[in-house]
């Protein structure tokens, strides 16, 4: 079941009957190297303890990777390594909301090709 209400928030019933609410804001993400922009739909309280992109989604946009130094292995809720493996690069990025510009990093999840 899911259902849809007015200030964009969307709830559904998982198996254990707790509900999962996600929130979306939009965003704009600028390339550092091009300064070129883009506006996104950013999932707020994924749960996730810092900003990650797909690899698909940062080669379709054409951000630039960045290698890190040592691969940063990430572990699921239940624990368990994820699937997609380590991460091994991330992307520099400006992030706008509202007005208020901030520079920062983005772990990029998923196989690099």
């Amino acid at each position: 079941m899911l259902t849809r209400v007015t200030d964009n928030t969307s709830m559904c019933n998982l198996d254990k009957g707790d509900l999962l609410r996600e929130v979306t804001v939009k965003i704009g993400l600028e390339r550092i190297d091009t300064q070129e922009g883009i506006t996104v739909e950013a999932l707020l309280d994924s749960r996730v303890t810092g900003l990650v992109m797909s690899s698909e989604f940062a080669r379709k946009q054409g951000f630039k990777l960045k290698k890190l130094d040592r691969p940063m292995y990430v572990r699921n809720v239940d624990g368990l390594l994820n699937k997609e493996g380590p991460i091994k690069h991330m992307v520099e990025v400006n992030i706008y909301y509202q007005g208020h510009r901030e520079r920062t990093e983005i772990d990029v999840i998923g196989g690099q090709k």
